[in-house]
C-alpha cells in the first residue's frame, strides 16, 4: 500500500442533496462478466472478512469504477438525459476498447481502493463524456481534475482506528486482475441499503 490513514470514517453518511429514495443518473464502468475482477474482489472479500462490521464489502454484482454524474433523477429532464446518450455514443466510438491493471490496494479513509494502470483510457472516456454532457447542458457537474481513477472492494461502515484494516490487508500479495473494457454504462443509482445499486439506463460501446 502506498497510504495509511490513522481513522476511518463512515462512507455512508448522507451528502447533500441525497436520501433515502433518491436516484441518480450517473456514468460508470461496471465489471458483469469479468472473472478476474470477481476473483480478486473474493479474494478481498474474503481477507476482510473477520473485520466484521467495520467494513461494507462489495458483491462482485456492484462492482465499478466511478466515472462521471449528470444529476438526480426528477431534476434531469429525461429528454436532456437521452441527448447526453446521443452524443457520448458518436464520442465513444472514436475511443478503443483497452485493457486495464487493477490492484493492489490503497487504504481510503472511507474504502479499500483499487488503482488502476494505464488511467489514461479511463480519463480519454471520462473526457469523452463530459464533452458529451456539455453538448447538452449548460454546465458539467463535478470538477475534470478531482477525478482517480479507482475500483473499490469495501466501504468503512462506521468512524474509527484504521490500523485493524491496515493490518488485515498488511500480508497480502494478491494478483492485479485483468479487465477489457469496451463499453460505458449509465445508469441510475441510489444508496438506499448502504450499498450503491442500480438499473441500468444506456450502454454505450466503445471502438
Amino acid at each position: 500500500m502506498t497510504t495509511q490513514p490513522k481513522t476511518m470514517r463512515n462512507h455512508w453518511w448522507w451528502r447533500p442533496g441525497w436520501s433515502v429514495g433518491r436516484r441518480f443518473y450517473t456514468w460508470h464502468l461496471t465489471f458483469e462478466g469479468q472473472d478476474d475482477v470477481h476473483r480478486l474482489a473474493a479474494e478481498y472479500r474474503s481477507a476482510l472478512k473477520p473485520l466484521g462490521d467495520v467494513l461494507t464489502p462489495i458483491p462482485d454484482r456492484w462492482l465499478h469504477l466511478t466515472m462521471q454524474g449528470i444529476g438526480f433523477a426528477g431534476e434531469s429532464k429525461e429528454q436532456d438525459v437521452h441527448a447526453i446518450v446521443d452524443a457520448a455514443r458518436a464520442r465513444l466510438a472514436a475511443i478503443p476498447a483497452f485493457d486495464l491493471q487493477i490492484g493492489p490496494e490503497v487504504l481510503d479513509p472511507e474504502a479499500v481502493l483499487l488503482y488502476v494502470r494505464p488511467d489514461g483510457p479511463v480519463r480519454a472516456v471520462r473526457d469523452a463524456i463530459r464533452g458529451a454532457i456539455g453538448e447538452v447542458l449548460n454546465e458539467v457537474p463535478e470538477k475534470a481534475e478531482s477525478f482517480t481513477p479507482h475500483v473499490s472492494v469495501a466501504y468503512s461502515a462506521g468512524n474509527g482506528p484504521a490500523e485493524p484494516i491496515a493490518q488485515a490487508l498488511a500480508d497480502l500479495n494478491l494478483t492485479p486482475a485483468h479487465a477489457r473494457i469496451s463499453s460505458a454504462e449509465l445508469i441510475v443509482i441510489h444508496r438506499d441499503n448502504h450499498m450503491y445499486e442500480w438499473e441500468p439506463f444506456a450502454t454505450v460501446s466503445l471502438n
